[in-house]
């Protein structure tokens, strides 16, 4: 057991016990041998009480014994309760509370056996003190088990209190951990579709310029100036939010976009077919967004690896789900890029994911790569 040292209430409990028994000496006629033996009795029993924290039931018995041997010397009455409450008290306070019982109800027996010995009637051996003596024995008994009981529970209080707020603090710091992640991944679809395109686009206006074609030159700055200003506005949404900027906020893309989406990859080039079979209005935001972030990461990854002269995708919808198809023509994952598992892919497998989706991601028969996803719609919230 821990060692602790004593509280206030145990030292001006030991003070008390010394004072009664010196009380008991003075207010009687005893002699002086008998006055040291209580004196010293009464300072045996304040040692006690002190240590009593440390060694409880040690304690306890020993200012039985104690008590036992004051009265075989015949020392000043002071009954068995009083000098005994202290320690009753500090025993069942450190949660002996049966030895405290066991040993209060064994002095009592013997305090009311020996006074028959001597002759008492019994009638006057109950009548004179025994009832208040056990009752205020059973008093400090049931003090100190309810003090101990009410400490444990604010310890348990506290720690709850505690733990709820290490809870709250990891959940905070998983509610930042996943907006990092999600605008990290905002960053990278968009600026990585937004190079792309520039990267496309500009190779197209450099090739016009070398042939002499104004007109494609003209159209390949248009579409670079549309991209980029694209990207603008999607960026300056994302940092407005993570810098909690006060205003508007630009609406993420979703369906309405696809189109402008498509169109940017077809000005550079590549041919683009577009099928969307079923409603798709009314579906929730989050699963549009979640529809142009995968397609436009899938025409990202054609445009930069595939060498693909044409894509095709296509969008069902039914009550219960939607898929989304991007097949390309292209070199497939053969040469590595188009198939590795590299950011492009794990964030469009982590954004199904949220949506409890799946994803797959394999190569065509014949040539080709296909990005399949499924998603869920059954009790999507808008």
């Amino acid at each position: 057991m821990q060692a602790t040292p004593p509280t206030r209430t145990e030292s001006l409990l030991a003070v008390a016990i010394l004072g009664l028994i010196t009380a008991a000496v003075v207010t009687d006629d005893a002699s002086t041998s008998h006055a040291a033996f209580a004196g010293g009795f009464g300072v045996g029993l304040a040692v006690l009480l002190l240590v009593a924290r440390r060694w409880p039931v040690p304690a306890l018995l020993a200012t039985a014994a104690g008590i036992l041997g004051y009265y075989a010397l015949d020392l000043p009455p002071v009954g068995v309760a009083a000098p005994a409450a202290a320690i009753l008290y500090v025993v069942a306070e450190r949660g002996r509370v049966v030895p405290a019982a066991a040993v209060g109800g064994s002095l009592l027996a013997v305090s009311v056996a020996a006074r028959l010995v001597e002759g008492d009637d019994i009638s006057v051996v109950i009548g004179a003190g025994l009832g208040s003596e056990a009752a205020l024995m059973l008093a400090v008994i049931a003090l100190g088990d309810a003090v101990r009981n009410r400490r444990s529970l604010r310890a348990a209080l506290a720690r709850q209190a505690a733990a709820a707020a290490e809870e709250r603090r990891r959940e905070a710091a998983r509610e930042v951990e996943a907006e990092r992640i999600r605008i990290a991944r905002e960053v990278h679809d968009t600026l990585g579709h937004t190079m792309s395109v520039i990267t496309l686009q500009s190779a197209v206006a450099r090739e016009a310029l070398t042939d002499a074609e104004p007109e494609q030159v003209d159209t390949a700055l248009a579409a670079i100036q549309s991209v980029s200003g694209s990207a603008m506005a999607e960026l300056r949404a994302t940092l407005g939010t993570l810098r909690r900027e006060p205003g508007p906020r630009a609406p993420a893309p979703g369906f309405a976009q696809l189109g402008t989406l498509v169109n940017g990859v077809r000005r550079g080039g590549l041919p683009v077919e577009l099928r969307v079979d079923g409603p798709v209005d009314a579906l929730p935001t989050v699963v549009g967004s979640t529809v142009y972030r995968i397609v436009q990461e899938a025409l990202t990854n054609v445009v930069r690896h595939a060498q693909a002269t044409r894509v095709t995708v296509t969008i069902r919808a039914t009550p219960a789900r939607l898929s989304v198809e991007i097949v390309d023509d292209g070199r497939g994952s053969a040469t590595g890029a188009a198939g590795e598992p590299g950011e492009g892919l794990r964030g469009m497998s982590e954004r199904v994911a949220l949506l409890g989706g799946t994803l797959d991601a394999a190569d065509v028969a014949g040539g080709g790569f296909r990005v399949s996803v499924r998603l869920p719609l059954a009790g999507a919230a808008a």
